[in-house]
């Protein structure tokens, strides 16, 4: 499993308190998929920028096709700029890929709901696998899944990020999530602005 399988199967545990966004689940499987490419050798981070290596990606479907989006010629992209261009619509793509992979079935209420249609995590070893990382307070995975609301802050007692590329992946991720929540905010000011207006006074 990837670590944006591991966060997509942990952000729908029903023993997580808040529902997730599916904005900031997409920002963050970017940033999943980013971190595990650039830990298989498939890119290298240069600055902030993200530089093609000479390894393919590992066998995973998905983080293939992520693999086969990297931009190769120069000027190559930044880790802002994948995260917002291969973030587009990604949790719903992981949620119809994990269904096809018999990871997830269909339910009448779930954690998770991209349109009518909701999911619940089979229990397979892929679920298994998931919750053990996410039980052992794997770095990668809890600091992902904080800047997505799920179960807080990282202790001062768990490990931290010893990897410079992985930290700079996840504080573009953060940074990219505190984006889409400004853009939310304006938008309800905007919304409510424009109710008053035909409301009148």
């Amino acid at each position: 499993m990837t670590t944006a399988k591991d966060l997509f199967l942990i952000a729908m545990d029903s023993r997580q308190k808040q529902a997730v966004g599916q904005g900031d689940l997409s920002l963050a499987l970017a940033g999943a998929e980013l971190i595990d490419l650039l830990g298989a050798g498939a890119l290298t981070l240069e600055d902030d920028v993200l530089v093609p290596g000479g390894t393919t990606a590992p066998g995973d479907r998905l983080l293939g096709e992520a693999g086969a989006r990297i931009v190769r010629q120069a000027p190559y992209e930044s880790v802002e700029g994948w995260l917002w261009r291969r973030g587009k619509d990604l949790a719903a793509a992981y949620q119809t890929a994990l269904e096809a992979d018999g990871v997830l079935t269909p339910r009448t209420a779930g954690r998770l709901s991209f349109g009518a249609r909701r999911v619940e995590a089979v229990d397979t070893p892929a679920r298994h696998e998931a919750v053990d990382r996410w039980e052992r307070r794997e770095p990668v995975l809890t600091a992902l899944a904080s800047i997505v609301g799920i179960g807080g802050e990282p202790s001062d007692g768990e490990p931290g990020l010893d990897d410079d590329a992985a930290t700079a992946v996840v504080a573009a991720v953060h940074d990219a999530v505190m984006e889409l929540e400004a853009v939310r905010q304006r938008r309800t000011i905007e919304n409510a602005a424009f109710a008053n207006l035909w409301r009148g006074p």
